[in-house]
């Protein structure tokens, strides 16, 4: 809920409130992301969704792409015991599918350099290089602004 928390959500950061708000955005069909699954267990999560679903993240703007096209991916995470398999490449592969199918023209990625102290969970620049996201901004004084223009991009 850190990147999606309105003004009134933000003054209440508990638990059970942070739930109670990602809950009703699943029950208002708000898309929120990604689950990974391995041999039948969830061990991984990938949060993906229109950026405007997002409080501000970036102020990026793409020639002849309106803010309804772009989706953002700001949280992965993967079991401890699921790492080293692959898996954070495999969601991010699986959230532009995603993206691309509910329409998005463009997909963000915010990531930060392997050495940095803070946002790792943002994801990392040479996993989104190795997806073909182009760094195209930069966000505060660590994200990176990474983004990939989808098939939907092309045909607009």
């Amino acid at each position: 809920m850190v990147w999606r928390a309105t003004p009134d959500e933000a003054k209440r950061p508990d638990g059970p409130s942070r739930k109670q708000a990602l809950e009703s955005r699943v029950r208002s069909g708000t898309p929120i992301g990604l689950l990974g699954y391995l041999d039948g267990h969830p061990v991984a999560w990938c949060s993906v969704a229109p950026r405007s679903t997002y409080r501000r993240l970036s102020k990026t703007s793409y020639q002849g792409i309106g803010e309804e096209d772009i989706w953002s991916i700001v949280c992965f995470f993967v079991s401890r015991a699921a790492r080293g398999r692959g898996i954070s490449r495999q969601l991010l592969d699986a959230a532009v599918d995603h993206a691309t199918r509910g329409g998005a023209k463009v997909v963000e990625g915010y990531p930060v350099d392997p050495d940095s102290p803070s946002y790792r969970f943002m994801g990392f620049v040479p996993l989104f290089e190795q997806a073909a996201f182009k760094e195209v901004a930069c966000a505060g004084s660590r994200r990176h602004v990474m983004a990939l223009r989808t098939g939907r991009a092309e045909r607009a």
